[in-house]
């Protein structure tokens, strides 16, 4: 682990290291578990970004092989 330094307003160190007391964690362990989630949120806006963008482009081909229409039709009895 590398060590760095951040800057916090009075207000928000007070809050974190009240929050840190809370989850039985230290500041740091709190601030590494708040970036982690951050970035696996960051991860799904993607995700549903790139969906939405999907969506929106509307159906395009169906991507099913050549020749597959005669396989999904019922069988004559």
């Amino acid at each position: 682990m590398e060590t760095i330094q951040v800057v916090l307003d009075s207000k928000l160190l007070r809050a974190t290291a009240v929050a840190a007391r809370r989850a039985n964690l230290n500041r740091s362990a709190l601030i590494r578990e708040a970036i982690r989630a951050y970035l696996r949120k960051l991860e799904t806006m993607e995700l549903e970004r790139r969906d939405r963008k999907g969506y929106e482009a509307g159906p395009g081909d169906s991507g099913d092989p050549p020749g597959w229409e005669s396989e999904a039709i019922w069988p004559e009895e």
